[in-house]
């Protein structure tokens, strides 16, 4: 798919004259500039509290009684490099919302009246079912794979001793990495508003988009335990088959509507 294709799903009713394609290139630009503008400004508020944030990032090590002891940083400008990192990410958490917002401008501006009323609903599920990933992470199976690396390590015979830029690095990578993955649905709600997906296909390739998502499970998953597998791939399980059915519902609402 090419950006023609991209923004032919931007492009108004028939009755309003189309932009031009360097117009929609302007329309990008400002979208990717309000984007970043945002993220900045979250960013640098999210490094005002960075002690908070260190604190919240070492709660799931210190929950499982802090076997590595004291984190080490290694680098000199350690400080102020995860600083900036740990606040970055932390801003993608908090301007999550504008973020969404600011992308469904550019490419859903020809929404109809009803369809534009749905859209902060939709805003605020994605950003509620992101949460639920982030702290269904954070709370349960992130301790769990800790504790996992930690014992891991030792069988081999080896001491750990973890740095500072190891720890938060892996742990906020896991932590958004599984927050998006509850995305889900609203990757493939989008696909079924765009007629890039039917309700018909989905049922039918089930069997192959289960034994995708445990292939995504593995991948993404930091242990190889089974149980940490099934915690990662069974809520995106049950995702999708939720999708199934909405999208039924969606077809079948578009389909009353066109017959009447």
């Amino acid at each position: 798919m090419g950006l023609r294709d991209i923004f032919s799903f931007r492009d108004p009713p028939e009755s309003e004259t189309s932009k031009p394609f360097l117009e929609h290139l302007e329309d990008l630009r400002w979208t990717i500039v309000k984007m970043a503008g945002v993220l900045i400004v979250a960013m640098f508020l999210c490094f005002a509290f960075r002690q908070k944030l260190v604190l919240i990032l070492q709660r799931p090590l210190n929950e499982v009684g802090n076997p590595v002891g004291t984190l080490r940083a290694l680098g000199i400008t350690d400080s102020i490099t995860i600083s900036f990192h740990l606040a970055f990410y932390a801003g993608i958490v908090l301007s999550f919302p504008l973020l969404l917002y600011f992308l469904a401008q550019f490419v859903l501006p020809a929404l109809t009246a009803v369809e534009k009323r749905f859209l902060f609903p939709a805003i605020f599920v994605s950003f509620a079912l992101f949460l639920v990933g982030v702290a269904t992470c954070y709370y349960w199976l992130l301790p769990k794979t800790i504790l996992f690396f930690f014992h891991d390590t030792q069988s081999l015979g080896w001491e750990p001793m973890w740095t500072v830029q190891q720890y938060y690095s892996f742990v906020t990578r896991f932590v958004l990495g599984f927050g998006l993955a509850f995305e889900l649905p609203v990757v493939v709600l989008a696909l079924v508003k765009f007629g890039l997906l039917t309700y018909e296909f989905m049922a039918r390739t089930r069997p192959y988009a289960i034994v995708l998502i445990f292939i995504l499970a593995t991948i993404i998953s930091p242990t190889p335990d089974v149980l940490t597998l099934i915690a990662m791939s069974l809520p995106m399980c049950l995702l999708y088959e939720s999708c199934i059915w909405i999208a039924w519902f969606m077809q079948r609402k578009a389909a009353r509507s066109a017959s009447a």
